[in-house]
Formats: structure tokens, sequence, C-alpha cells
């Protein structure tokens, strides 16, 4: 009687393709299940699952809250070729024989599956899960993870079209009234892919008596469902802010702009764990709590469709600016003093630099800064220009 005391040599499941990173709908997985012995061993059957499950755990209290939901199932024997088996069915393994049982599935098509997936309170998993059964001994389990991606496409006319939107505060100081903040903000887009930048256009105003800052971030929510209970983490992905606006005065951002960071794309399609993404434009306001706009976001799939827009707009303005560079080095002659005027007065209120506050013990004053006349120009006589390397003499006005 053949019986097996000790573990196999090896036992691993090996995939055709080990350098694909990740597989789509539809796409064939496919590999081998690789088994060396070190003494004769009986295997009766050798079993293969692909499975695929989303996962939720987390505690409310003293109770725990889990489900599952599952998206991939497949299951089949596989058989080891050219080796004889005995009346029930079992094939001898001998040791110094290297023993290959292949295998091959096909992903379910687009729409029926959700990308991989792991955070806090949850995760998306898709493995292959060899399991060798031996008579009269323990079942043996190997598993191999591979990773799943949807593909979701921002090219659609929803999320090419500009969305926007507009929110106000009134701000009070021991019930008492002392204005109000706004802010109006418009954005050309709301699908964007990783590594694209978001052009942000906004008015903010401030009528309260306080210094208030804008700023805008990209944040991630991540939802998860179980048990009928509903648990929501939010972080913050990457964050701009602006400049320090004085009581009664407004500021406009025109085209500022905030990059998508690495990160997954939107998972819209899974039943208990749901991931979406949002452009949050704030304004800090001292003693009070922030006025908040969100503007829901679409994160799609790196290099599906063209998205190109926003990169060759950038190449245009870096050669733009390189050009408008190149003609500031060669001037024609340098202005005359006698067009020039002093005129020291100020068209507008400065605003000061304040301290980089984040929290809240933002200066809720500010000192006013001294101004100073600029000193008189020099004497004109002469000026050097360095021109292809080479100093020559400018005429003297």
């Amino acid at each position: 009687m053949v019986a097996m005391t000790k573990r196999p040599k090896a036992f691993q499941i090996v995939f055709t393709d080990p350098s694909k990173t990740f597989y789509c709908a539809g796409d064939r997985v496919s590999g081998r299940v690789e088994v060396e012995v070190a003494e004769p061993t009986r295997v009766s059957a050798m079993r293969l699952l692909g499975l695929g499950c989303a996962k939720v755990e987390y505690a409310k209290g003293k109770q725990k809250c889990r489900q599952e939901a599952e998206y991939l199932r497949h299951e089949e024997v596989l058989q080891l070729d050219g080796q004889p088996t005995d009346s029930n069915g079992a094939v001898v393994l001998r040791p110094g024989n290297k023993y290959e049982y292949r295998f091959a599935f096909e992903l379910p098509q687009q729409g029926q599956l959700v990308s991989s997936y792991k955070g806090k309170f949850g995760y998306v998993r898709y493995y292959v899960k060899a399991i060798m059964e031996r008579p009269q001994q323990a079942t043996l389990e190997v598993k191999k993870a591979f990773e799943v991606e949807e593909p979701l496409d921002v090219n659609t006319p929803d999320l090419l079209s500009p969305t926007g939107g507009m929110k106000e505060k009134k701000v009070t100081c021991m019930f008492i009234p002392d204005g109000q903040v706004s802010l109006n903000v418009k954005i050309d887009r709301r699908g964007f892919c990783e590594g694209e930048d978001i052009c942000i256009n906004a008015k903010f105003e401030n009528t309260c008596s306080r210094i208030v800052v804008p700023k805008a971030a990209i944040i991630a929510k991540h939802t998860y469902q179980a048990n009928g209970r509903t648990k929501v983490f939010q972080e913050k992905l990457s964050a701009v802010r602006g400049n320090h606006i004085i009581s009664g005065m407004c500021d406009a951002w025109q085209g500022k702009t905030i990059r998508v960071p690495k990160i997954k794309p939107s998972m819209l399609g899974c039943n208990i764990i749901r991931v979406e993404y949002a452009l949050m434009i704030s304004i800090h306001i001292p003693g009070s709590e922030k006025l908040i706009l969100e503007l829901p976001l679409v994160i799609g799939t790196a290099g599906l469709g063209s998205r190109s827009n926003s990169v060759s707009s950038q190449d245009g303005s870096v050669s733009n600016a390189s050009q408008s560079w190149v003609s500031l080095r060669m001037p024609s002659e340098p202005p005359s003093y006698c067009d020039i005027t002093r005129d020291c007065r100020l068209d507008q209120p400065l605003t000061p630099l304040l301290d980089d506050f984040d929290g809240d013990d933002s200066p809720i004053f500010m000192s006013a800064p001294s101004f100073q006349f600029p000193p008189p120009p020099p004497a004109y006589t002469e000026a050097e220009e360095e021109f292809n390397g080479n100093a020559r003499m400018l005429p003297v006005c």
C-alpha cells in the first residue's frame, strides 16, 4: 500500500504569462499545477477552483458586521496526461519526476466582474486554488492570486461635460451677524485619469471681518455595506491652497491646477463596496466651520481612449514660454528715462504675507505692513548685455 508521510517537495501554481499584471473581463486565465514528491504518492483527484469575491468586515461596537459577494466561480477536475490510473481512478506519483496538471478558463464578460480592491474594511480578491485529494490522507491546497481590472472609459459625453456649483455661508460672532463667505467653482469635465491636471476656475468673496483661506483637494470616499449597515471612510489624496483673503476682498482662480495622483479607478459596480472620488473646494474660516463644496469625479482606466489634450496643452504652454524667454533675451534698445514717472500711489490695498496656517489657529487680524518708497533710479550711463556669450555696449540716451 502506498502511503504518504511527508509533504510534497513542490506543489505550486504557475500562470502561463507570469509577467501579466492584471486580467480583464473575457480574458483567458491559463497555467499549470506543478507537483514533485519525495516518496510514492497516490492522488485520487486534483481539483481546481477559480474564485473571486468581495468581503466586508468591521466592528460596530460589540457587533461584528460581515458580508460577502461572489463574482467568480469556476471548478474543474484536472487530468494528468500519460499516467495510468488504478482501479479506484487514483494516479501514483513517484519521486524524481515533475508532474504538471494544466488548466485554462475564461473570465465572465464585461459588467459581471469588479476590479480588485484592498481597503481598510474590505477587499475584492481573485485567485486560483488547487486541491490535491489523497486516499486516507488530508487534502492539500495551494492558492495563487491574480488581479482583475474592469475598464472604465471616461470619454463619454456625460463625463466630458463641464460641471460646477456655488455655495455661501453666513458668519456670526457671538450670535451677531458678521457678513458671509461665498464661492463659485467650475471645472471643464468630470472624468479624469491618473496623472492628468484638473483646471479649476473659481471666485471667492469674503465680507466677514476675518481672514479666510481657499483650498482644494481630491478626496476618496470608500463606502462599505454589511448587515444592513453602512460605514464610510474618507481620505485626502492631494491638495492645493490659495492666498489669504482679507475682509471685504475677493479672489479668483483662473485655471489653477491640481494633479490626479496614482490611484485606482472608481469602483461603482460592486454591491457591498463602493469607491468614489470628488474635488472638494473649501474656505477655511477661523472660529467657524469650513464652507465646503464637493464636485463628483470619475477616475477612469489609465491609457483607455485619447486623453492627451491636457498634456498637449501643457507642452504648448511650455513651448510658448520658451519662445517668449528667447525674445526677452534680445531687446532692441533700452527705454528712455525721460518716459519714466515716479507715481507711488496705490491703486488697491496691499495684502500682507501671512504665515501658512492650516489648523484652527489661523490669524483673524492682521498688521498693516510699512510701505517704503523705491529708491531713485541709478545714473543711466552705460549698460552691458550678454548676447551669445559676448558683452556689448548699448548707447546712452
